[in-house]
């Protein structure tokens, strides 16, 4: 591939607004919306009516299969089945079962050398935490939003995909799959586990994605 070449590829991946861009933006919310807090029945059926039934198509994708997985889940188990298992794992008076802060899996501790690195990152992008969010700037639903206007944002300036790649890299990319590894590793945790093969396919075509650039 000639320099030029690469710079036509790098254009056309660049264009924030491209039907693959808002995809992508979507399904960054999407996990934030798991993570943050449990789905209710509105979000459940949303997710199942968006596969139409007996298409017939076999899906070799993995991240398309793992979507599959997921629609099977939310359309069996209702709202306050994700609840419980949200509340027994995500949730604790002392340490829960699962942390979803960048600082434990970095730093061992919350509210270390990492939130800071954050909280810079989005001072230079001009973001700050909405103040109705409980979490800190590292859980990993806020990262997940910052993403989402990093690619589908008005500003230019900001949403381009110069600063998505080194977001991303820096903040999500060094923990994602520990995070994962975490979730996966609760046997009872079966509806999450399907939420956290979603998103760890779906980062680490990001990943492959960004090194392309």
């Amino acid at each position: 591939m000639t320099e030029l070449e690469k710079e036509q590829k790098i254009a056309e991946v660049s264009d924030v607004g491209l039907p693959e861009d808002l995809a992508r933006a979507d399904l960054y919310g999407l996990i934030a919306r798991f993570f943050l807090a449990p789905p209710d029945q509105v979000l459940l059926n949303q997710i199942v009516a968006s596969v139409p039934e007996a298409s017939g198509v076999a899906v070799e994708a993995p991240l398309a299969r793992l979507w599959d997985n997921l629609v099977e889940l939310a359309k069996n188990n209702p709202a306050q089945a994700w609840r419980e298992e949200f509340d027994a794992n995500f949730i604790s008076v002392g340490k829960p079962n699962v942390i979803l802060n960048a600082s434990f899996y970095l730093a061992g501790h919350l509210n270390e050398k990492p939130l800071v690195e954050i909280r810079k990152s989005l001072e230079l992008y001009g973001l700050e935490a909405a103040e109705s969010i409980t979490e800190t700037e590292d859980h990993i639903a806020a990262l997940c939003e910052v993403m989402r206007y990093l690619i589908a944002g008005d500003d230019v300036e900001i949403s381009n995909l110069t600063n998505q790649r080194a977001f991303f890299n820096a903040h999500i990319r060094p923990w994602y799959d520990e995070l994962c590894d975490a979730i996966e590793s609760i046997p009872d945790m079966h509806l999450y586990q399907s939420v956290a093969a979603l998103t760890r396919e779906f980062l680490a075509i990001e990943s492959q994605s960004f090194d392309m650039i």
